[in-house]
């Protein structure tokens, strides 16, 4: 395996540029699809990395459950410093496992609650309820998704701002923009190199639904009015993987943005540009860290194979 067993735990640096020129550069939509299949693979990799590596430690501990010509010098020797790098795996994936499954079973108990707390309400797509304290957020799932908002939000709000609220959360809920963010939250999990890109997507997603909803509600600047006024009174959504009106993401720069000409739809980037270059390294790291831990894996399993007697 040598050194490239190590590769896909740095190679995620190589995403940093693109995670900070795609909110500027590219169109929401292009830029939550292109970041979160860059942190999904990567993070996919660095953790088979990581799983591989805890094998070489583990089978370096005393009573441990592997095979014993799984510790032959052969197989140690597969891994640079093994006796460090072997040992340090096992927590990291540990911590891994126990963050993501945490953060899973965090954001299963949130989105139980919430369909419980409807569950007397009619089986309308907008859910109204009366609570003093202003929120909205889109909840996805149950038996059909829903639009949740209360009367202190809608209160607050214009009429076209209302209309530009639910337009917002429906592109939420029609883009399914819950699955970008919670796959970008358990990438960041795996590693933590990929936190840029979680804080970005969880901008971008706000920004397509942003743009959905200026589309749909036919005027930019209501949708930036509403966007600010929920903005100044909403506490946000009651977990990060739940998206809403105010949610993460710098709330002037969104107004902004909406007050602007409407961002242009590309596929990719212009190859001989900075947000283009940025892209392309990305794609790079991406391609080079599966291909370094599918190398990592194969020589991995041939060298177990060949050191576990028949």
């Amino acid at each position: 395996m040598g050194v490239f067993v190590f590769l896909p735990l740095v190679l995620p640096l190589t995403a940093w540029p693109i995670a900070r020129l795609a909110e500027q550069h590219l169109h929401p939509r292009t830029a939550t699809r292109l970041l979160t299949a860059v942190a999904a693979v990567m993070a996919l990799c660095s953790t088979v990395c990581l799983a591989l590596l805890v094998v070489v430690g583990t089978a370096q501990l005393p009573g441990n459950p592997l095979p014993d010509g799984w510790s032959d010098p052969e197989v140690r020797a597969a891994v640079p410093y093994d006796e460090v790098a072997g040992k340090a795996a096992i927590p990291a994936l540990c911590a891994v496992v126990v963050a993501s499954a945490r953060a899973l079973w965090r954001h299963g108990r949130v989105r139980r609650r919430a369909h419980h707390a409807l569950a007397g309400l009619p089986g309308t797509s907008v859910a109204v309820l009366p609570d003093e304290v202003p929120y909205a957020y889109a909840l996805p799932g149950g038996r059909r998704d829903r639009v949740v908002v209360t009367t202190a939000l809608l209160d607050c709000l214009e009429p076209a701002e209302r209309r530009a609220l639910f337009a917002h959360e429906r592109a939420h809920l029609g883009a399914r923009h819950h699955r970008f963010l919670l796959a970008v939250r358990l990438a960041a999990l795996a590693n933590p190199f990929l936190r840029p890109l979680r804080t970005a997507v969880a901008y971008t997603a706000e920004r397509w639904a942003d743009e959905e909803a200026a589309r749909t509600v036919g005027d930019r600047r209501a949708v930036a009015t509403a966007i600010g006024k929920a903005a100044l009174v909403s506490r946000g959504t009651p977990v990060a993987t739940l998206a809403g009106l105010a949610a993460p993401g710098p709330v002037p720069r969104r107004v902004a943005a909406l007050l602007g000409p409407a961002p242009a739809t590309r596929t990719w980037p212009p190859v001989f540009t900075s947000v283009g270059l940025a892209a392309w390294a990305a794609a790079a790291g991406t391609a080079v860290s599966a291909m370094s831990s599918a190398n990592a894996a194969v020589t991995m399993f041939l060298v177990l194979r060949a050191a576990t007697p028949l």
